[in-house]
């Protein structure tokens, strides 16, 4: 042994004017002595942080760090934070005993733990970057609260996790594991295109691609090998004019204890931090509800999960298929901690810890409201960016909303994030065929509104042969007038619809176009048919008056359970 081992020393605040006694604290090797001193009695428990703000992680994971604190600090526990992120309320000097604003990196995470010699660390608040440390802990020696780092590594290994669903028995798209791009291809042409590509490990969805032909697939397959090679590249069945479902949860010892059960309005091929959330949910079947739960309980026990866990589903006429499963907290547990008035963390928490907890008697179908969950996007400041949504992640933030019904939470959701009523004129350019059709009676809702329509000449003619009468806009490359882009620079136009197409060059470069001048002159976009098709539904049956201001307080439980504050 060298010797060269860092030590703890505080952040000066006082820019050495006077001593600085501060619970903000760093690891250096600059140093011959630590600034604090460390109990080793056992009693500290480490709560590993999010990270850096970014696409796929924010603020909904340091919430859930800063309630897990908050439980572990109520519990008489000495409480340690690790995150370097000065804009998170997790970083607050008076948030936890001691906070380290250092890396959440494997070398400093086992630097800190062999100073404070703490009871445990939990890793399952902070999102995906400590979910990835939980095996390289474990094999330290680190002892990891909650679900075992083993059980994590089955459900985060893309190949381990579907031969378990296997096992169980429990459907799931028909998959492959790469192994060469000639067996991948050989799985896409026999299952049929559309295919999925997953990495493993991930968050946000990065570098999951839907391909469509052969040459999609080899592109996807190449991005994805190259962002995580030590685990496996998993291609699957992607199946279309299908439902997701979120399921978010906590159990004790791989039993079920609480959850919430959510719908995407998008149909699936949108990622869930970017799909608009809805709960309790308005367009499912009970019946594909009940087998979501059933799946959920066999996934937990054969895991036996303690702690917070997501999972993802795919339904179509109640075929009920799995999608993935993250062991940790979601971007999702705020939302349906504040729409049930549970909170999920601090009860996940307590059972990490292994504390007693009141049994809760409590689900969706005991609230008198509903909850939507709206995504925020930065496509305006992304110059380039193609405004539309996939199943890899974009957005920047998220706003929540409560109403009487799913109409008014829907519209009170959209203007949070900025769209503005009411809406006196529209662009349309509707996509492939089936998109059309879908729309032509909401189209109609949109005409006995009163809001004057435009069109591009393909949605034009279309509407047309069903009696229904547009102005044309000329495509961006035609350079000709009246042109969609000079409507859309003069902001003659509230809003665009345009759902984007699979075909010739030029229509794909058009519809970019038109997308991008959107973005860019702050016209609100729609470029989701089924997100298109509730919009038009809710503007059609409510006004900015119908929306009632009421304080979260306000909305009420008919029932008398179990409550926590969140």
């Amino acid at each position: 042994m060298l010797g060269i081992i860092p030590y703890i020393k505080q952040i000066d605040t006082l820019a050495a004017e006077y001593p600085a006694v501060t619970n903000y604290l760093y690891l250096t090797y600059s140093g011959s002595e630590h600034d604090i001193i460390c109990e080793n009695d056992r009693k500290s428990i480490i709560v590993l942080g999010s990270g850096a703000y970014r696409i796929g992680s924010s603020v909904e994971f340091d919430w859930c760090s800063v309630n897990a604190i908050d439980t572990i600090n109520k519990e008489g526990l000495r409480s340690i934070m690790i995150n370097y992120n000065p804009e998170t309320v997790s970083t607050d000097y008076d948030i936890c005993d001691r906070l380290y604003f250092d890396e959440l990196t494997f070398e400093r995470v086992i630097d800190i733990c062999e100073k404070e010699k703490p009871y445990g660390a939990i890793i399952s608040m902070g999102g995906q970057i400590p979910n990835n440390l939980a095996l390289p802990l474990h094999n330290y020696g680190i002892k990891i609260l909650g679900t075992s780092p083993i059980d994590i590594d089955r459900a985060e290994n893309r190949h381990n996790f579907s031969n378990l669903l296997d096992i169980l028995d429990v459907d799931q798209p028909e998959w492959k594991e790469l192994t060469s791009l000639k067996e991948a291809e050989e799985f896409a042409e026999r299952v049929g295109y559309p295919v999925l590509v997953r990495p493993s490990y991930v968050l946000s969805g990065a570098a999951m691609s839907i391909a469509l032909s052969k040459e999609e697939l080899k592109q996807y397959l190449i991005k994805a090998s190259e962002i995580n090679k030590e685990y496996p590249v998993v291609i699957s069945k992607f199946i279309t004019d299908a439902k997701e479902i979120e399921m978010d949860a906590v159990a004790k010892k791989g039993e079920l204890f609480c959850y919430a059960i959510s719908e995407h309005v998008e149909n699936a091929g949108v990622h869930s931090g970017d799909a608009t959330i809805v709960l309790p949910p308005q367009r499912t079947y009970l019946e594909t509800m009940r087998r979501v739960k059933v799946i959920t309980r066999r996934i937990a026990k054969s895991l036996k999960i303690t702690g917070p866990f997501n999972i993802q589903f795919i339904a179509k006429d109640n075929d009920v298929k799995v999608i993935e499963c993250n062991l940790r907290a979601s971007r999702s547990f705020p939302f349906v901690s504040k729409v049930l008035k549970i909170n999920f963390i601090d009860i996940a928490t307590k059972i990490i810890l292994n504390k007693k907890i009141p049994i809760i008697e409590r689900s969706s179908f005991d609230i008198d409201y509903v909850g939507v969950k709206a995504p925020q996007f930065s496509f305006m400041r992304l110059k380039g960016s193609d405004p539309i949504l996939g199943v890899e992640m974009a957005s920047t933030g998220e706003v929540a909303c409560l109403g009487d019904d799913f109409e008014e939470a829907f519209l009170k959701a959209l203007l949070a994030v900025g769209y503005r009523f009411p809406i006196k004129s529209m662009f349309l350019s509707t996509g492939p065929v089936y998109a059309k059709a879908a729309f032509i009676d909401h189209i109609k809702k949109l005409i006995s509104e009163g809001i004057k329509l435009y069109a591009t000449k393909g949605t034009a003619d279309f509407l047309s042969t069903h009696g229904i009468d547009t102005f044309v806009l000329k495509w961006p490359l035609e350079k000709e007038s009246p042109n969609a882009i000079e409507y859309l620079s003069n902001r003659s136009i509230d809003m665009v619809i345009n759902i984007p197409k699979n075909y010739h060059e030029d229509e794909l470069t058009n519809d970019y176009l038109i997308r991008r001048q959107a973005v860019d002159h702050g016209i609100p976009l729609i470029t989701n048919i089924q997100l298109a098709q509730r919009f038009v539904e809710a503007i059609f049956n409510k006004t900015s008056k119908d929306l009632s201001t009421k304080s979260w307080a306000e909305y009420k439980m008919n029932n008398h359970a179990y409550r926590e504050n969140v």
